[in-house]
């Protein structure tokens, strides 16, 4: 029988096996796993935040074990040794994150705690979730010398910042290894590419793909709300190329660039979202703007991303896109940037970066603005040169007149 909503047990203090199980097909959210280590409320480290892709923790206690799908359920599965468990760790908690929808989307959620010899000691279904991104599922924690597992069921609709902002989690941007898929029958090849990233709204219900619109030097302007994208969420996507230049430090997958965004509410409020002083904004508050994660080595795949939520258009004056090199390069030069606006309802909408000549550690790449209610996108793909001593994001400041205060920042 499933526990209900917040109710605990006991469980034995052995190796057990926690499934967390979920309906999965066309439509439904992609869901990431996690097990999180809690010290006094926290993580300590990124070592205590397991997902699929950070599978095993140092005491070897917890472990991602797999993810598989079948049947339209996707499973994944971590063990837990609570004999080898570090006395500091007073929980383990399992979440859970959507990514291109809530979890009121995502049906048949629950977690399956069994022991050794296969026997369930504790059973959730997750029922209620609605507008959530982030979902607790349910937790392990010791009580008296033994163990006990909590249906917990609780949630956030700031997905990984509520998670962040609860236990400590760092905002990094996983470099995710493809779900096991059921093999279906195979479809004539159309092209080849990346998949595109998943919006964090619900998708659109028709399949048809509107015209792609390339913005140049000739035509670097269009009208959000005339191609349809007046609402749900707008992803800009940057991605690059790097080639050796006598401005590059290192390899390539040493060149760490940072996709950052300066905002003007039409209250007056300005502010930057932006990975260094983990900055990261959020989505349903203002600013209504949330930057993914941090690509600190140019190894994912997806490059960086930040969302707008075109559903407060009406409450932004203007956006700025803009891009500073944190490490690993002097300039510009040599990176074959592309970068890519794509709206829930709308086209596309993408321009290359000219290459560049000068010693520019700052570019400029769009500019939002709110024209009589409508947003208008400008490409501007304009190289940036920081005086001496002063920062990109002072610079970018200063040729826009955006009139903010600037400290040194870290991440």
């Amino acid at each position: 029988m499933t526990m209900p909503k917040g109710s605990n047990t006991p469980v034995p203090t052995t190796v057990l096996r926690l499934e967390t199980t979920r309906r999965a097909g066309p439509g439904t959210p992609a869901t990431e796993i996690a097990a999180l280590l809690l010290t006094s409320g926290r993580i300590r480290s990124d070592a205590d935040h397991l997902t699929r892709d950070h599978p095993a923790h140092p005491s070897g206690a917890v472990r991602h074990e797999e993810t598989r799908r079948e049947d339209g359920l996707a499973t994944d599965v971590f063990t837990v040794d609570l004999t080898r468990v570090e006395d500091a760790v007073e929980r383990i908690v399992l979440a859970a994150t959507a990514d291109g929808g809530t979890f009121g989307q995502v049906p048949g959620l629950g977690v399956r705690v069994t022991g050794p010899d296969g026997e369930t000691v504790a059973h959730y279904d997750n029922t209620g979730a609605s507008v959530e991104t982030a979902l607790v599922l349910g937790e392990l924690y010791r009580r008296q010398g033994g163990w006990k597992f909590r249906a917990v069921g609780q949630g956030y609709g700031s997905g990984l910042e509520g998670l962040a902002q609860e236990y400590g989690v760092t905002a990094r941007r996983e470099v995710r290894r493809p779900e096991p898929v059921t093999p279906e029958p195979r479809q004539p090849a159309t092209g080849l590419g990346r998949p595109e990233p998943q919006l964090p709204y619900v998708a659109s219900e028709s399949t048809a793909q509107p015209a792609k619109i390339t913005l140049t030097k000739a035509a670097p302007a269009v009208s959000l709300a005339k191609q349809g994208a007046t609402s749900g969420a707008l992803r800009v996507n940057l991605n690059w190329r790097m080639r050796a230049t006598r401005w590059t430090k290192g390899p390539a997958r040493d060149l760490d660039l940072d996709l950052c965004a300066l905002y003007e509410l039409t209250d007056g409020r300005k502010g930057v979202v932006q990975a260094l002083g983990n900055a990261f904004g959020t989505l349903h508050r203002p600013p209504y703007i949330h930057l993914d994660g941090d690509d600190r080595t140019g190894a994912s795949a997806d490059g960086e991303n930040l969302t707008v939520n075109l559903d407060h258009a009406a409450d932004f004056r203007r956006i700025l896109v803009f891009v500073t090199i944190y490490e690993g390069a002097t300039s510009f030069a040599g990176l074959n940037a592309t970068v890519t606006l794509r709206p829930q309802h709308g086209a596309p909408v993408d321009f290359s970066l000219d290459e560049c000549a000068v010693p520019s550690t700052v570019c400029a790449l769009a500019l939002l603005t709110n024209e009589g209610g409508d947003l208008v996108v400008r490409r501007e793909a304009r190289y940036l040169v920081p005086e001496r001593g002063m920062s990109p994001q002072r610079t970018v400041d200063r040729a826009y007149g955006w009139g903010m205060n600037w400290t040194p920042g870290r991440k």
